[in-house]
């Protein structure tokens, strides 16, 4: 009985600390430095960025709906919850 609660906390920490301490890999920096560098680009041309056209999001966010534009706008981007959550308050202060 101790030792199964020992190994459930000793676990649930291992979890923990795993789950705290990723850090960003090579990929992920090279790819923001591209995406710094690319914004550059378009800015120096004076290329606007429409952004993505999401009209399903746009839809619930026109009729109130949060969490609907939420849900959307993961299945239409494939992002986390965090983002989506991000994203679409963002949408929703330009509106």
């Amino acid at each position: 009985m101790v030792t199964d609660i020992l190994l459930v906390a000793v676990l649930l920490v291992l979890v923990g600390q795993l789950a705290g301490s990723r850090r960003p890999g090579p990929e992920e920096y090279r790819l923001a430095e591209i995406e710094r560098r690319l914004d550059l680009v378009m800015r120096q041309l004076g290329v606007a960025d429409p952004g993505r056209q999401l009209p399903e999001v746009h839809a619930h966010l026109a009729r109130g709906e949060k969490i609907k534009a939420i849900a959307a706008y993961r299945r239409a981007t494939g992002a986390d919850l965090r983002t989506a959550k991000a994203a679409v308050k963002a949408l929703a202060g330009r509106r």
